[in-house]
């Protein structure tokens, strides 16, 4: 079984092609970093147009790196949502067309679960575990109960981890991607040089806030002449960066530690800990849920950090996933600019899981 997945939810156009054992035969990614740098943020219209440029040429690329022709291919996924819709859109016509004249099984990808299952990516990974997805758009701790099958057990109430980074970056003049400079400019502070907040650390229950932990950095900023001055103390913005990091780090980590106790009283088994997504690529966040989950008995299981931002290899595998399970899409499937996961559930029904 071999499927050729297509990324094209944000700012990355990307092409793989993944061969049932979890074999990547090709993973290419064109990052948009410097189309979007100008503005501190992906630009939605900029985005859609770069997608529509490359994403021929990146397919036949991939193909030719897989060493496969069209009539090879067993499926083709492609993320159809969710993302920026016209991202998304320019995919999912592109898989669609390939589906189309190949005749080949169309597989429609949530993006959601294409992170969720790429720990299962060529290791051996027994469902259910305990999944923390941690990016730009999205924070929420699942039990993974199957394909198709997420248990929702908490989320953020505001905003997600991934934008609190890349917010702390701006106010901080650290540059962008912001999660990356944040954790350079982090290895450099104090992460005791400041006391900023840890939002919902010990409320009842397993949903996050950051959105009051990025007002604590603007104040701490503008108290310490940092915001908009980037002439100010580089080691003062190195210790904020490092607070606000450790903050994120004790949140994490704390509700990570009640969801395991929870996982284990549902499931009867402590684990694993799944993190991915891309703020899952944080070493000083891998570290701390590495320390909870063996304090809770089980181990820490994370995709290379290459597999944790947006690419096509996890796309690719979701696909495989589906396509063994015969969970196939019609050629009229809309792309979808919100997609939650649960909603998976209604097309698993028939799965045996």
């Amino acid at each position: 079984m071999t499927v050729l997945g297509i990324e094209t939810s944000c700012d990355e156009t990307a092409a793989a092609v993944v061969t049932g054992e979890g074999r990547i035969l090709a993973n290419l990614i064109l990052s948009q970093l410097d189309e979007h740098r100008p503005y501190g943020g992906v630009v939605p219209e900029i985005a859609a147009r770069s997608h529509l440029d490359h994403i021929d040429r990146l397919v036949g690329e991939a193909m030719e790196q897989a060493g496969l022709a069209f009539a090879d291919l067993d499926g083709v996924a492609v993320t159809a949502g969710p993302g920026l819709i016209g991202g998304v859109f320019v995919g999912v016509m592109t898989a669609k067309a390939i589906a189309l004249a190949w005749e080949l099984p169309f597989l429609a990808v949530n993006h959601l679960e294409g992170h969720a299952l790429t720990a299962r990516l060529g290791a051996a990974l027994d469902f259910p575990y305990l999944l923390l997805l941690v990016s730009g758009g999205h924070c929420q701790l699942l039990a993974v109960e199957g394909v198709g099958r997420y248990r929702h057990l908490g989320g953020t109430i505001d905003d997600a981890v991934g934008e609190a980074f890349d917010k702390t970056a701006k106010l901080l003049g650290l540059g962008y991607p912001g999660g990356p400079a944040v954790e350079r400019a982090a290895t450099e502070g104090d992460p005791e040089a400041f006391g900023l907040p840890r939002p919902m650390l010990g409320r009842p229950g397993l949903d996050f806030s950051f959105s009051g932990l990025k007002t604590a950095v603007r104040h701490a900023a503008q108290g310490a002449g940092l915001l908009d001055n980037p002439e100010g103390d580089p080691q003062r913005r190195a210790d904020l960066a490092a607070a606000f990091q450790a903050a994120v780090g004790d949140v994490l980590a704390e509700r990570c530690t009640k969801a395991l106790a929870l996982f284990a009283e549902r499931y009867a088994k402590a684990g694993p800990l799944v993190v991915a997504g891309g703020v899952a690529a944080n070493r000083h966040l891998r570290a701390r849920l590495d320390a909870v989950a063996a304090s809770a008995g089980t181990r820490l299981l994370a995709p290379p950090p290459a597999l944790c931002t947006d690419n096509a290899a996890m796309i690719a595998w979701a696909g495989v996933e589906r396509l063994r399970l015969g969970l196939t899409d019609p050629l009229d499937f809309a792309a979808r600019p919100r997609w939650p996961l649960e909603d998976l559930a209604a097309r698993a029904a028939a799965s045996p899981g």
